[in-house]
């Protein structure tokens, strides 16, 4: 992790907060015995160096790779095994933010051509104070908005490795863990570098749904099925409420007649479906924005 993060030039690149010198100090506080420090850790984590809606900052890269060596660090929360887990659900907002799809290319070739003017406002942008950066993002010439746009590129060209991370957690004893793997896998897959591996890893999700053990676990698997192409046809009839909406909300049952009446009849009921899921909130991929959404889109088509 140490050699990770000196290889960064962190004062270089910023998150939510401004720059990103103060990321790796943070990360440390995960594997540290200060309480407090880790609490301070945690939430810089969440907060700061990913945006809203699965949007990558300059620093969310450099993040994520030293998150994936987390995961087998052994001082990350040896009292709490659920830390790990945490690990994999911040891997999986970074797979939803480098999902670019046919925009990879289209943004490499504007940083090619602008890549000067991009590094100058970058630098001007971490040696500014927060009124500055805010009259940054209003400068009109919409450099800011393609430095993020080369951030999220950073993340895609991380994924493959990322995956590769990720996969063996697939068969984790814990069955949590093998859950936060899955949905992981769900976003990272998509990934162009991995679809030779696609078939193979819908037939292991696809097991792994069969046999989850609580709705929770099978719905976050069956979202992951579905972002990756799968068919999710047979959990439209789930008895749970979650589980028939995370079926009907797979990107390719758009349109498709038996998913849009699942939604409809959850639309009639939405408190039901947020309560579906008892304490525990709905699966990490299905936030109730995204659930409205697309909801939405679909009795408008």
């Amino acid at each position: 992790m140490d050699d990770h993060t000196h290889d960064v030039d962190w004062s270089g690149l910023f998150h939510a907060l401004g720059t990103a010198s103060d990321t790796p100090r943070h990360l440390a506080a995960l594997l540290g015995g200060d309480a407090e420090a880790f609490v301070d850790g945690y939430s810089h984590l969440w907060s700061a160096t990913l945006r809203r809606e699965g949007k990558a900052w300059p620093a969310t890269a450099p993040t994520a790779l030293l998150v994936a060596e987390l995961l087998d660090n052994p001082l990350l929360g040896p009292d709490d095994p659920s830390l790990p887990d945490a690990m994999l659900a911040y891997l999986y907002e970074v797979g939803v933010a480098a999902d670019l799809g046919d925009r990879a290319a289209e943004i490499r070739a504007l940083i090619k051509d602008r890549a000067p003017e991009l590094r100058a406002w970058t630098a001007e942008y971490v040696s500014t104070d927060a009124d500055g950066r805010a009259r940054m993002w209003r400068d009109g010439t919409g450099r800011g908005e393609l430095v993020l746009d080369q951030a999220a590129l950073a993340c895609f060209d991380l994924v493959p490795a990322l995956l590769r991370r990720t996969l063996p957690y697939l068969t984790s004893e814990r069955a949590r863990r093998r859950t936060c793997a899955a949905a992981a896998v769900g976003s990272l897959a998509r990934h162009p570098a991995a679809s030779a591996q696609r078939p193979e890893l819908l037939n292991q999700l696809t097991s792994m749904a069969r046999a989850a053990d609580s709705s929770y676990d099978l719905a976050t698997i069956v979202i992951a099925i579905g972002h990756l192409g799968g068919d999710t046809r047979p959990w439209l009839a789930d008895p749970h409420a979650g589980v028939r909406a995370c079926a009907a909300l797979a990107p390719d049952l758009a349109g498709d007649d038996a998913a849009d009446q699942v939604l409809m009849e959850l639309a009639r009921s939405p408190q039901a479906f947020g309560k579906s899921f008892g304490d525990m909130a709905p699966p990490l991929q299905l936030q109730s924005k995204s659930y409205q959404d697309l909801l939405t889109g679909r009795r408008a088509s």
